[in-house]
């Protein structure tokens, strides 16, 4: 039972406590003792707070460990109080749940204004709930061997963390802990036989659905309504320790130092993740996290090798590229006369100005175009079916197999039961439930629906302005490079086409983060108020609302170059006009397929470097604030919870936006990869900063998140899957109607007629010819010059033909030969994922029997259990009744010598 005196101690401290928080709320009406009275005015304190570490996460009797820490700040408005009298309730139940808690009066605070309510779960509630959640706990040590490793494994030895460090615990045999078999458990020690996770996990659940009153008949509960009211200002459970030092005794081992140490730093970039630390310290959900973005930036290794080949193969072949030779010739592209790119202000120009910009197009649009987009489409499907291998794996290694049966029905958001007026019967668990019908949530979900319709709507008019912005100020550029003889030196590599797309691309992503920014607030409100059951209904609703609103946001307007631009501008005389006002864009001679790249460059790097620097930063100098207003009295103790009070928080949305970012960049790599081989390596370069940056800040920056389970990464990978299938039809498109390849193909093939150099005379092959006599007089330039025709880029018939400006006979050939392309290339790729898909299991073989193994000793170590169990029943009752025949028989020997 433990020593009386600390016993007694304890229980004074608790009394002490108690008598503090009903003297701070004016509820205690008996007179107190003289211990008491110096105790409340500061003369003779129960604890000398000098004596006790600044780092310790105990109660004041350093024996209770701190498991969860609320706080709150006097408020002096009218609502005072009614939140003293909220708090008083909430406190008084968290109590009859068998928590115990422990007040520091603010007085003892650095601000001198905040109380903390410190918590901590003693073992009969944690091993109540502990069987609630169905969280499994060690039996036996497993037998089962390591995996094998490949023979050449010992080459990644500067790769690999310290084994105490990788595999911080050995393996076990578990089975889900239930209070009537504690004896099976391997207990040896009580408070740390459940990790810090696994108990503020267990205390969240119990303040989640802790009821604080009854309001408008309709009773009350859980710590976030609480929290949304400002009753408490924050609600956390503390790290293990300062990250920068390791623990000292009593206080056990600093996890976070350790994962500072060996994950959190960015000179350790190249070494793999402690994920069974990050497990046991964050949980499962976070953890998860971190194996999906670790398995993805492993595989974009890969594709990096090959994107980068392509680059340099495009490199070292751009000298021998016979269309930019021709482009930049004097004696070819220096004399074909191009026809003006928008009306009246701008002039006619010679090919050879876009010199530089067709050399660069080649680097990105070149024999190894078709092969790295073919690739991708391969690569996509081997992540997918290596991560569901990958999962499942860690499914296995963190007891998870069974978690969706075992726990997700019991997961009920503590607002959507408090909402429920009605009861459904459970068909599985055969219970009645919370249930709210459909006609309640139906108005929501049409304004759900229409609000996401709505902002994807402005999205695509952000675009269109966009459109209409480059249209405009495209013949301003012109004019203005044009007159300026200071710019004849800039304008040899800076032409007006790159000049506006580039000026247009950043003005889009201006434009991206701030719908991005609002558009945030408003899903997770819209979200709320359609009161989704469960956490993962709710995650679920918000990632379709907020990926179909940034997949729109963040890709239009690369759809729109890649599909839409240079495609509906008809031909000089006869052009399209957007709104009967502005030209049509035209595509650069070398294709739109730069400007692709250019726009998915910007959009790509841009949004990569701002969300390291909001990621990284903006915590950090928010922290250092809070920490320079909070030290205003330098004499008192800054203690380990005020510490953390300090930091950022994580929120229930923080790992969901991490989810959204690698998406989205994962769809940048997918959809367009076939314009810039180069977006895996930029990816790869920034993932491996952004592991160390999400390791740093949640180690360092932010408070401890409250531990959660989670089998997989969720509702994102169907996302994953539905972008690898329209990966492989936008590439395509991508490499017929956007890249100049089957143009040259078909020129090579059908139009040569050098039989030494078979693309000598592509770039006139494929400029038609308009007279300038036909231009409307609201179209032609202004000045008069001493040429009759201009080229522009097209299959036209030329002016002399009968048929004059109507698409010609190779027209339909290049286009015939780019939808073949299409449906050889979809149909080719489709066929491999298939054939892949069937090939690779989703569950390793090794994992199935390990699987299969686990549970056949499980059963049979329960079974040995409950059969031992029985057996030292049988043998009590046994021995019971043979001692009541002795006694009986002993009666009657006695009866019959009395007679």
């Amino acid at each position: 039972m433990g020593d009386p005196d600390v016993l007694e101690m304890v229980q004074e401290e608790e009394r002490i406590s108690n008598i503090e928080t009903e003297y701070i709320f004016g509820m205690n009406e008996q007179p107190l003792s003289s211990r008491e009275t110096s105790f409340l005015i500061g003369e003779e304190p129960v604890f000398k707070k000098d004596e006790q570490s600044k780092d310790s996460i105990f109660f004041r009797d350093g024996i209770r460990q701190i498991d969860f820490v609320l706080s709150y700040v006097d408020d002096m408005k009218k609502e005072a109080d009614f939140k003293a009298e909220r708090r008083k309730e909430f406190e008084q139940n968290l109590r009859k749940t068998g928590l115990e808690l422990e007040v520091e009066d603010k007085r003892n605070s650095e601000d001198g204004r905040t109380y903390f309510v410190k918590i901590h779960a003693p073992w009969e509630v944690l091993v109540t709930y502990a069987e609630v959640l169905g969280i499994k706990m060690p039996i036996q040590e497993s037998d089962i061997p390591p995996a094998e490793t490949f023979p050449f494994s010992y080459m990644l030895g500067p790769l690999k963390l310290p084994k105490n460090v990788r595999h911080p615990r050995p393996e076990y045999f578990t089975a889900q802990f239930t209070r009537h078999r504690q004896e099976l458990f391997l207990i040896e020690d009580e408070s740390s036989f459940f990790p810090s996770s696994s108990r503020n996990r267990i205390v969240y659940y119990i303040l989640s659905r802790c009821p604080f009153g009854v309001e408008d008949g309709k009773k009350k509960f859980g710590i976030e309504r609480l929290l949304t009211s400002n009753t408490y200002s924050s609600a956390y459970p503390l790290h293990d320790g300062q990250y920068w030092k390791p623990s000292e005794p009593p206080n056990p081992v600093n996890e976070r130092y350790v994962l500072c140490q060996n994950w959190a730093r960015f000179s350790y970039f190249y070494k793999e993740q402690p994920l069974d630390l990050v497990r046991n310290y964050f949980g499962e959900k976070i953890a998860m996290y971190f194996v999906f973005l670790g398995f993805y930036t492993e595989m974009l290794s890969f594709a990096a090798v090959v994107g980068l080949a392509c680059f340099i193969y495009g490199l070292l072949s751009m000298d021998g590229n016979s269309s930019s030779t021709e482009i930049c010739d004097p004696m070819i592209g220096g004399q074909i006369i191009m026809c003006p790119l928008c009306d009246l202000v701008c002039d006619y120009w010679r090919l050879n100005t876009t010199c530089l910009a067709s050399k660069i197009s080649y680097l990105f649009d070149n024999e190894s175009t078709v092969f790295f987009a073919i690739f991708m489409g391969i690569w996509v499907t081997l992540f997918l079916e290596f991560w569901k291998q990958r999962q499942a794996r860690m499914e296995y290694e963190w007891d998870l197999v069974d978690f969706e049966e075992e726990q997700q029905q019991l997961q009920l958001r503590p607002e959507f039961e408090a909402m429920c007026k009605h009861r459904k019967m459970n068909a599985v668990t055969k219970e009645m439930e919370p249930y709210m019908p459909l006609c309640s949530r139906l108005p929501w979900y049409f304004l759900s629906g229409a609000t996401v319709t709505l902002w994807m709507a402005l999205v695509i008019a952000c675009m269109v302005a966009v459109i209409v912005y480059r249209l405009s100020v495209f013949a301003t550029f012109a004019s203005f490079m044009e007159s300026e003889a200071s710019l004849k030196h800039v304008k040899s590599f800076l032409t007006p086409q790159i000049t506006t797309s580039l000026t247009g691309s950043c003005l889009n992503f201006i434009i991206i983060l701030i719908l991005n920014f609002f558009y945030e607030k408003i899903s997770a409100w819209i979200t709320k108020m359609e009161i989704p059951r469960t956490y993962q209904e709710y995650e679920s609703s918000l990632t379709l609302k907020m990926f179909l609103f940034q997949f729109v946001n963040f890709y239009s307007s690369c759809f729109y170059v890649a599909f839409f631009k240079g495609k509906f501008v008809g031909y000089p005389g006869k052009y399209t006009y957007m709104f009967n006002v502005w030209r049509s864009e035209e595509c650069d001679p070398g294709g739109c397929l730069i400007e692709l790249t250019t726009q998915l460059t910007i959009i790509m790097t841009g949004k990569q470097i701002f969300g390291n620097i909001k990621e990284a930063i903006y915590p950090m100098v928010l922290n250092w604030w809070r920490r320079r207003k909070a030290r205003t009295n330098s004499e008192k103790l800054y203690s380990r919870w005020e510490q953390d009070h300090d930091l950022e928080t994580f929120g229930s949305l923080g790992l969901f936006y991490e989810y959204l970012e690698t998406v989205i960049q994962f769809g940048f790599v997918t959809l367009f990869v076939a314009s810039f081989p180069l977006a895996p390596l930029l990816a790869l370069l920034n993932n491996i900063i952004e592991i160390r940056v999400d390791a740093w800040k949640l180690t360092t920056q932010y408070r401890r998140p409250v531990a959660a389970k989670a089998h997989s990464i969720g509702v994102w990978q169907d996302i994953l899957y539905g972008m690898t299938v329209l990966s492989v039809a936008t590439n395509a498109f991508i490499v017929a109607f956007t890249s100049d390849i089957i143009p040259r193909l078909v020129y090579y093939y059908a139009y040569s007629k050098d039989a030494t150099e078979p693309m000598r005379g592509y770039v006139n092959d494929s400029l038609s010819t308009f007279l300038i006599a036909d231009f409307p007089n609201h179209t032609a330039p202004w000045e008069k010059r001493d040429f009759t025709t201009c080229r522009y880029r097209d299959y036209r018939y030329p002016p002399d033909h009968e048929q004059k400006y109507f698409h010609n006979m190779q027209y339909w050939h290049v286009l015939a030969a780019k939808m073949t392309f299409i449906i050889v290339m979809e149909h080719v790729v489709f066929l491999v994922k298939f054939l892949l898909a069937w090939m690779i299991p989703d569950v390793p073989k090794d994992v199935l029997d390990r699987i299969k193994r686990e549970k056949l000793m499980t059963i049979k170590i329960l079974h040995d259990f409950e059969l031992n169990k029985l057996k030292e029943n049988l043998r009590i009752n046994s021995s019971e009744l043979a001692k009541q025949v002795i006694i009986q028989e002993n009666k009657v020997q006695l009866a019959k010598s009395a007679v």
